[in-house]
């Protein structure tokens, strides 16, 4: 812990009280993959805002914003402006369609691959 920062340094996932990495590397590799494995690149066609997206089931889609989405996306900064919060929204409607619509022409790959 730094001092008066309230931060620490190291590998990621951090140490324990011991000193001992509280993930294991190959552990911490996983976390990566899964996390940031298959995401492509997709427009939206509403907006033009372009997230990483990943088909990992006919249901479910993971979705990382590149931009901060209340800035980038009018719909967002419309629900913000309303007094929204960003991290309260699912998701835009119309970037959902537009995923899905890349999901049915086959430009995000299959499902889990």
């Amino acid at each position: 812990m730094v001092a008066g920062t309230g931060t620490q340094h190291g590998p990621p996932g951090g140490r324990t009280t011991f000193g001992e990495p509280t993930a294991r590397a190959d552990t911490l590799a996983d976390r990566r993959e899964f996390l940031s494995s298959g995401l492509r690149p997709h427009e939206c066609a509403s907006c033009g805002t372009c997230v990483l997206v990943k088909k990992n089931s006919p249901k479910h889609t993971s979705i990382q914003w590149l931009t901060d989405a209340a800035t980038s996306c009018p719909v967002f900064a419309e629900r913000v402006a309303d007094g929204g919060h960003t991290a309260l929204l699912d998701t835009c409607e119309r970037l959902g369609e537009s995923i899905a619509r890349a999901a049915r022409d086959g430009e995000l790959g299959d499902p889990g691959e």
